[in-house]
């Protein structure tokens, strides 16, 4: 039976790397790797240099497929359908690749950013193409250090306040409203900025693109202090890599709660 291991490797730091990932990354004989094409070609590299460090030459085989494109432009209703099709176009490639290069009692793995569990597809994916019973395989999953957990532990805050929720949302999410009953909301693929509508409020924010990398960047303060240069910094990061990958903290201040909640309070209430 050809097994598959999906391994978290962290946000981009190699020493974010597990005993439990290095254990299973030495148990693989053949590593396939999504090329995003040049433009990110320093993620492969990432990849490949974790291989390096902790495995010795010549065990090994890395596979490497271009990865789908995906139609970014899609929105509203289109948006759930488009990823779809393209979790559907990456299922077909990762069937191929388990079908034609991992050998009947071989190990396989596919190194994820992160976590596997935090906003990966590689999890849904496998299950679609063992849904399909084309190819059969186990696969076990190895839990990594999150963008999430690094941009916290970078800025040395808490994710969360004493018995107060977090949130983890998208920046699509976001621009549609502040979640209610949460104060703190981790913001994760955010195209568009949508912290800066809320630069009138009183709410703290702490970002990080490129987290556990040399290029790195970090900011933080209040939104309408912190947004001017964090747009800034994304903007010339971008430029100058062609990509960019950012994670935020919005901690908004309780007393800007409290005064909403008194908004909030019917008028005879008040009386």
């Amino acid at each position: 039976m050809r097994k598959i291991h999906v391994i978290g490797i962290g946000a981009g730091d190699p020493e974010q790397l597990t005993l439990q990932a290095v254990r299973a990354l030495r148990s693989t004989d053949v590593f396939f790797i999504l090329d995003k094409g040049e433009v990110k070609s320093d993620l492969t590299q990432l990849r490949r240099d974790m291989l390096d460090a902790h495995i010795p030459e010549g065990t090994y085989r890395v596979v490497e497929a271009r990865d789908p494109d995906r139609d970014r432009s899609a929105g509203g209703a289109a948006y759930s359908p488009a990823v779809g099709d393209w979790r559907s176009a990456r299922a077909g490639i990762y069937e191929r690749l388990i079908a034609e290069e991992l050998g009947a009692d071989e190990t396989g793995a596919f190194l994820v950013w992160g976590d596997p569990a935090l906003y990966d597809s590689t999890l849904a994916i496998l299950e679609e193409v063992l849904d399909k019973g084309a190819v059969a395989f186990e696969y076990d999953v190895v839990p990594g250090i999150s963008s999430v957990s690094a941009l916290v532990a970078r800025h040395r805050t808490g994710l969360n306040r004493v018995a107060r929720p977090v949130q983890i949302t998208t920046g699509r999410r976001l621009a549609e409203g502040f979640p209610d009953g949460v104060d703190d909301v981790v913001v994760m693929l955010d195209a568009h900025q949508a912290f800066r509508q809320y630069a009138d409020q009183d709410i703290d924010i702490y970002w990080g693109a490129y987290i556990g990398t040399p290029d790195e960047i970090l900011a933080s303060g209040p939104i309408a202090e912190a947004a001017p240069r964090i747009e800034q910094l994304r903007a010339e990061a971008r430029e100058r890599k062609g990509w960019i990958m950012d994670t935020y903290l919005l901690r908004r201040n309780p007393a800007e709660q409290e005064e909403q909640k008194e908004q909030k309070v019917p008028r005879e209430q008040k009386e």
